[in-house]
C-alpha cells in the first residue's frame, strides 16, 4: 500500500535519514520504534511531504515523491503529528470537519463517533479544553475524516496516561478492521507497539536496523534498542 525506496532526508548538508526502504501492506499495522532523536518524526514528515526527501515514495502504484502535502492527503495519506496539534479555539466538531476538505464530503462519518464516543459527547466543546488523551482521539478522528488509505501516527502515546494508552491501542485495532486501512505508528512505548503491530521495525540514527513480525517479536531484543 505504501512503500519507500532509498529514502534520504537532509537538514542542510547533514543527512539524517539514510536510505530507508520499507513496505506497508494492505490492512497492516507497522510500528517504527526508536529512541528520541533517532529519526522517527523526520521520517514521518518526509512521508507526508512536509520535509523534502530524495528517493521514491509510492502509494499503491502511484509515485508521490514530487507531490505536495495536500496532494498526498487527497491521494490517501493522513498524518497525526507528534503533539496532536488540534485547533484549540475550534470545537471538536469543527476540528473533525477540517479533515473533510480532502474528500469534499459535507458530513462527518458516523464511525468516527462510534470509535470515539467522547468526541460526540464533547462535539461542541473547544478542543483546547480537552485532556491530552481526548485531543489524541480528536486528532485521529480528524485524520479519519479524510478517508485515508494509510494512517500515519507520530508518537501517539506521548503525554497520555496508561489507561488511555490501552484504550488507544484497542481503537487502532478497531480502525484497521472497520476501515480496512494500513497504519504506520512511530512509538517508544513497547507494550503499546506490541498491542497493535503486525510488524515492527527499529530505527537508529536514521536507518532501519531491525525488523520482526509483531506477533512473534522478541520484546527483550527490541527493548535493548530502546534503552538509553
Amino acid at each position: 500500500m505504501l512503500s519507500t525506496n532509498d529514502l534520504r532526508v537532509s537538514y542542510g548538508m547533514s543527512e539524517v535519514i539514510h536510505g530507508v526502504s520499507l513496505n506497508v501492506g494492505e490492512n497492516e499495522t507497522l510500528t517504527i520504534m526508536g529512541r528520541n532523536g533517532m529519526g522517527k518524526t523526520t521520517l514521518f514528515k518526509s512521508l507526508i511531504g512536509v520535509l523534502p526527501s530524495q528517493g521514491r515514495i509510492t502509494l499503491g502504484d502511484e509515485d508521490l515523491s514530487s507531490t505536495q502535502p495536500y496532494q498526498r492527503v487527497q491521494k490517501g495519506i493522513a498524518y497525526v503529528p507528534q503533539g496532536r496539534l488540534v485547533f484549540p479555539t475550534l470545537t471538536v466538531e469543527e476540528n473533525i470537519a477540517t479533515g473533510l476538505e480532502a474528500t469534499g464530503a459535507k458530513k462527518i462519518p458516523t464511525d468516527i463517533y462510534d470509535l470515539f464516543p467522547v468526541l460526540h459527547d464533547m462535539r461542541h466543546r473547544k478542543a483546547g479544553n480537552l485532556s491530552g488523551g481526548q485531543q489524541q482521539q480528536l486528532a485521529i478522528g480528524r485524520a479519519l475524516a479524510a478517508d485515508p488509505k494509510v494512517l500515519l501516527l507520530d508518537e501517539p502515546t506521548e503525554g497520555i496516561q496508561p489507561s488511555i494508552i490501552k484504550q488507544l491501542a484497542k481503537n487502532l485495532n478497531e480502525i484497521k478492521q472497520m476501515r480496512k486501512i494500513s497504519i504506520v505508528v512511530s512509538e517508544q512505548v513497547l507494550s503499546f507497539a506490541m498491542a497493535v503491530a503486525d510488524r515492527v521495525m527499529v530505527i537508529e540514527k536514521g536507518a532501519i536496523v531491525h525488523e520482526e513480525d509483531g506477533k512473534t517479536a522478541n520484546q527483550e531484543e527490541i527493548a535493548r534498542y530502546l534503552a538509553v
